[in-house]
């Protein structure tokens, strides 16, 4: 059960309204997002409107990113498991960049063997990785490990994308909206 209470689908309004009912029937992870949300909606719009345009570098983030959408969406891919999330883990927010079979292969304890991503995927991924289960141990060496790869703005922008990823993966981890969502399949 989500632990904070799901607004019926047929009282939402505004923001929260149209994220849902913009939502396919299939994506339970969205409506529920949406209806939770309802609660706090300006501040769910505000959010969406800073992660999405630069999780896929459009709109005011399209001249200023400096990491590709795959980049970000492996990196948020790998965050969904270690975060529990299965919201998060079910949603595929750059399909044209990421196949499937890469996007649920980031989840495999061997992927950075897996000649499928490059290798500054992979230290992308490690650091994210870190960053979100042992953040403290992060010292010098793991930062010249990213600068092999990444320049400073890069590194910036990897370091603050994960960590949105971890606090908002968290969130909906802990409010349980998965709980209450997954569809039983027809039999």
């Amino acid at each position: 059960m989500a632990r904070l209470p799901l607004a019926e689908e047929n009282d939402l309004e505004g923001f929260p309204k149209e994220m849902h009912d913009g939502a396919a029937d299939e994506d339970w992870a969205t409506q529920h997002v949406a209806r939770v949300f309802a609660a706090h909606p300006q501040f769910l719009e505000q959010y969406l409107t800073f992660y999405y345009p630069w999780h896929s570098n459009v709109e005011a983030a399209e001249d200023a990113a400096k990491l590709t959408p795959r980049m970000k969406e492996l990196v948020r891919l790998r965050i969904a498991v270690l975060n529990g999330c299965v919201t998060c883990q079910s949603a595929r927010l750059a399909p044209e960049t990421v196949p499937e079979d890469q996007a649920t292969g980031i989840w495999a304890e061997d992927f950075a063997n897996n000649p499928e991503y490059s290798p500054a995927e992979r230290v992308a991924v490690e650091f994210a990785e870190k960053m979100a289960v042992d953040h403290h141990s992060i010292g010098d060496d793991d930062i010249a490990v990213l600068r092999e790869h990444f320049d400073e703005a890069a590194t910036l922008e990897l370091m603050m994308m994960a960590g949105q990823y971890i606090g908002f993966g968290r969130t909906l981890a802990i409010l349980q909206l998965e709980t209450v969502a997954c569809p039983i399949p027809a039999s």
